[in-house]
């Protein structure tokens, strides 16, 4: 079993036909703290539990982990209503960011020391992570933990689906759901690395003021946002991009122009409670229009999807995104782009966390950092400080009082 903590250079792979030193080393191997999905359900299925720190096989990175991204894939996975998935118990996340602490025998171009982000499948929310160095990137220089975990999954999926998939050009109009999220922020920046690009952003109303600078229009979803995207354009608009589903599917293709192109992204209009509704699911399934190739040749228009776990873990396109994230991290070298981060959370509080997520009162990323104090700690030590310097106070005022001259008492 690998060394892990103060490896300095390549591990050697562990002696299997050697029990008793394999004993001796799980004893003495540390522990570290996770998030773990005990069973699919409710925020209370999300639990921290202690779990032996994991050894570096030969082609992965252990990595320190420094801060981790919370995506509303995280919450789909906890109600348990996407396919394939892992049985419980397991640890939660798609990407962190942390310090290189091992590199396994074959991998040669990540070093002990380095920072970098990494794209999990799973395993993310933890102190200690494994990950294939093919899903691993190394940051640039100025780059701090929270800003690589906020940029990289949401910048990544963005560029995607605006310029591989939605090739987007000047002057075009770009319909975005949930801009106030993560990726919708991430969308809305891009989109001003090109010329006269409209960008019209659904949202609730009470991020409205908060989100108004960084789109041309920003619309109320729970209104009649059809009427108003005619309103702005009447032609309709170029690009949707959904990451709902459901009946928002059917509208945003009626929003299209000839040419245009809607891509489907998500599909969060599956989470309506705090678990699992087989009636909300199959709703959301049964609202969308059935689309033949006859109608898209008739009308001239394109429906696609996107779904990067799949694309990177199923379909083996790990040299693709590795480029798209060497874009993303010059974009914001060259100070194009930046990460929007929304609050940063303990791993004590991740119920607050995906509450928040799931409400959609997040503008921007939502981070978790596994050396945060909780909520309740910060509080006793502000409680705490509140004492002593209210002590001190008295103390000060005291004394003041004691040097004045009496006819001044």
């Amino acid at each position: 079993m690998a060394e892990t903590g103060n490896a300095q250079a390549k591990v050697p792979s562990a002696d299997n036909n050697n029990d008793q030193a394999k004993d001796e080393q799980l004893f003495l191997q540390r522990k570290i703290r996770a998030l773990v999905l005990s069973g699919f359900g409710g925020l209370k299925s999300v639990k921290i539990v202690e779990r032996l720190e994991p050894t570096v096989g030969k082609e992965e990175v252990l990595i320190r982990v420094k801060a981790s991204g919370v995506n509303f894939i995280d919450l789909m996975i906890r109600q348990g209503v996407i396919n394939n998935l892992p049985k419980t118990p397991f640890i939660m996340g798609f990407e962190c960011a942390g310090k290189v602490e091992a590199v396994g025998e074959e991998v040669t171009d990540i070093q002990v020391g380095d920072h970098v982000a990494a794209l999990t499948e799973y395993k993310a929310w933890a102190e200690l992570t494994n990950v294939p160095a093919k899903f691993v990137y190394k940051l640039p220089t100025g780059m701090s933990f929270q800003d690589a975990a906020a940029l990289l999954m949401n910048s990544v999926i963005a560029l995607i689906l605006l310029f591989d998939i939605g090739n987007l050009r000047k002057g075009q109009s770009v319909l975005v759901h949930s801009v106030g999220g993560g990726v919708g922020q991430a969308v809305a920046q891009l989109c001003k690395t090109v010329p006269d690009v409209i960008v019209i952003g659904t949202a609730s109303k009470h991020k409205h003021e908060s989100i108004k600078d960084s789109v041309t229009h920003v619309i109320d979803h729970g209104s009649d946002y059809v009427q108003e995207v005619k309103k702005i354009s009447p032609d309709g608009v170029d690009l949707v991009l959904d990451c709902l589903c459901g009946d928002d599917t059917n509208k945003g293709y009626s929003l299209l122009k000839p040419l245009g192109r809607y891509v489907l992204y998500g599909t969060s209009n599956v989470v309506s409670g705090e678990t699992k509704s087989f009636f909300t699911f199959a709703k959301s399934w049964w609202q969308v229009d059935k689309i033949s190739p006859m109608r898209l040749f008739d009308e001239n228009k394109s429906v696609t999807g996107f779904h990067l776990r799949h694309f990177l873990y199923q379909q083996g396109q790990d040299n693709y995104v590795r480029q798209v994230v060497n874009t993303v991290f010059k974009l914001w070298s060259d100070g194009k782009i930046k990460p929007v981060i929304d609050s940063t959370w303990a791993f004590e509080d991740v119920s607050e966390a995906m509450l928040k997520l799931h409400d959609r009162k997040n503008i921007g990323k939502i981070i978790l950092d596994p050396s945060m104090e909780p909520k309740s700690k910060q509080q006793e030590n502000a409680g705490k400080d509140k004492e002593i310097n209210d002590g001190k106070a008295v103390t000060e005022n005291r004394d003041t009082e004691s040097s004045l001259p009496s006819s001044a008492k």
